[in-house]
């Protein structure tokens, strides 16, 4: 298939490339609307103003595409992961503008909304979705170990435990404001997370400032770039 893009024309190839990121980019959207169960491929063809053949043509099963979709939720939250860690904020630094940047994906990125859901109904399709936390867990163990080499962190604080806990309270977190108020709240509710957190990890000795720190985990409406840039 060809088509028209910017007065200029798609090679089959690009065209095709176009057409699969389309219905991925559909499917996220009813994914993220209705689950996985509750979803049909008409659903994600009309969406995408494609057809059934379409999907079935590049996806081997509904099974697939949702799997296609949770790996490129993956992909963005790990580009987004990189970008924090390439600004050089002091590591307990960039763990809370981690945590904030994937707040605002599930706010208004509908790949993102669409994939964690998707990971929460994964058992419905048989799909493994550990691997994703496990990447998350040792970022964040690395970024702890370097924490409480620098002296951020209390003494005693054991960095891997705490990656752990950081990665299940974030993850209940946003999944309550996704139940309560379809993550309307969502960074209020990550602020609130690292407001009872901090205070039993950072190292106020050496002057690790919770108000400092509770100002990264902030709501406001520019991207990583954007607003690391100010910090």
């Amino acid at each position: 298939m060809i088509v028209q893009r910017d007065g200029g024309v798609l090679s089959v190839q690009e065209s095709e490339q176009v057409l699969r990121a389309s219905l991925i980019g559909a499917a996220a959207e009813v994914f993220g609307e209705r689950g996985y169960t509750r979803t049909d491929l008409k659903d994600i063809a009309r969406r995408a103003g494609a057809s059934v053949m379409d999907i079935e043509g590049r996806f081997r099963s509904k099974e697939e595409l949702a799997a296609a979709v949770m790996a490129a939720q993956h992909r963005i939250v790990t580009e987004d992961a990189l970008a924090v860690l390439q600004q050089g904020h002091p590591p307990l630094d960039a763990m809370i503008i981690m945590c904030r940047e994937f707040g605002r994906r599930l706010a208004g990125d509908p790949m993102v909304r669409g994939g964690i859901r998707l990971t929460f109904e994964a058992s419905a399709f048989g799909h493994r979705v550990d691997e994703p936390y496990s990447d998350w867990i040792k970022v964040l163990e690395s970024l702890s170990a370097k924490a409480a080499a620098m002296g951020q962190l209390r003494p005693g604080t054991d960095p891997d435990a705490l990656a752990r806990l950081v990665v299940a309270c974030f993850t209940g977190v946003q999944l309550v404001s996704a139940v309560m108020t379809d993550r309307a709240d969502v960074m209020e509710r990550i602020r609130h997370m690292w407001q009872i957190l901090l205070p039993g990890i950072i190292n106020e000795a050496a002057g690790t400032g919770i108000g400092r720190l509770l100002a990264l985990a902030g709501a406001g409406p520019h991207g990583a770039v954007e607003s690391m840039a100010r910090h």
